[in-house]
């Protein structure tokens, strides 16, 4: 894997602001980290789903950026995801690959894990810009 680009490059304010780490991004492939936080947190006191989804969407924009250059933008066009199992405390980490890497577009699956259990699995198209 290639060497990892600046956290400033990688991270947004939303990002910032929910909690996500960068682990690690190159060739088409990222590993982004979400620690459990009490602003995280459902009805049910377990992560909320849309946590998890843009701990999903953004490590997949991550690696679509490694996989096109961190000098183009990349958008979301759809995304899919299966939730499997809740998560009450600890830490996930989401691994997305660029399944496709076209002139205009780019599929990539991502999954979710809680230590070596699986949270949730999820596959997404984005646009080139």
């Amino acid at each position: 894997m290639s060497e990892m680009p600046s956290r400033d490059i990688m991270i947004s304010a939303f990002s910032e602001n929910i909690g996500l780490e960068p682990v690690r991004i190159g060739d088409g492939e990222a590993e982004v980290s979400l620690r459990m936080a009490e602003h995280l947190r459902n009805r049910g006191n377990v992560m909320h789903g849309g946590a998890i989804f843009s701990l999903m969407d953004v490590t997949m924009g991550l690696a679509c950026s490694s996989a096109h250059g961190f000098d183009r933008q990349s958008v979301t066009l759809e995304c899919k995801i299966n939730y499997i199992r809740a998560v009450a405390e600890g830490e996930v980490r989401c691994v997305a690959k660029v399944l496709h890497a076209g002139r205009r577009s780019l599929v990539v699956e991502a999954e979710v894990f809680q230590g070596d259990k699986l949270v949730a699995k999820g596959q997404g198209t984005f646009a080139q810009l």
